[in-house]
């Protein structure tokens, strides 16, 4: 009997320990950006006058083509530190890249740094709208 009370403690301490390590690593993982699609993105464009439209593919990437008023910031540079191409941490920053891979680890990284209101639409391979060139 002694020895099931003793398995039994030794359980449930290792599960309530376990509980606190990934409550922890949860905790962190909890701030994060949301993803919309292109005609969300395209109307918030329209009627936001104040976000910030984040292209985070390569310099030559974004001379071939761009979204209208969007500010290049390849993802490479996106490291722990806030960039000071986005001083407010609570603006709209909408982000896209080719294909949708790039914006969602460059989302990740701006929302984990404190960004309150990233939203990420994928890839410029399938816009419909609008491009400028370089």
């Amino acid at each position: 009997m002694k020895q099931l009370i003793v398995i039994l403690f030794t359980a449930v301490s290792l599960l309530l320990t376990g509980c606190g390590v990934s409550d922890s690593i949860e905790s962190s993982s909890l701030i994060s950006y949301r993803t919309i699609s292109q005609e969300q993105a395209a109307e918030i464009m329209q009627q936001e006058e104040d976000c910030i439209i984040l292209d985070v593919r390569t310099q030559e990437e974004y001379e071939s083509g761009h979204i209208p008023g969007a500010i290049l910031l390849p993802n490479e540079l996106i490291t722990d530190t806030r960039p000071a191409e986005l001083p407010d941490l609570n603006r709209i920053i909408l982000v896209y890249c080719r294909r949708g891979n790039r914006s969602k680890e460059a989302a990740q990284k701006l929302a984990d740094m404190g960004y309150t209101r990233v939203l990420e639409f994928g890839g410029i391979n399938t816009w419909k709208d609008e491009l400028v060139t370089n």
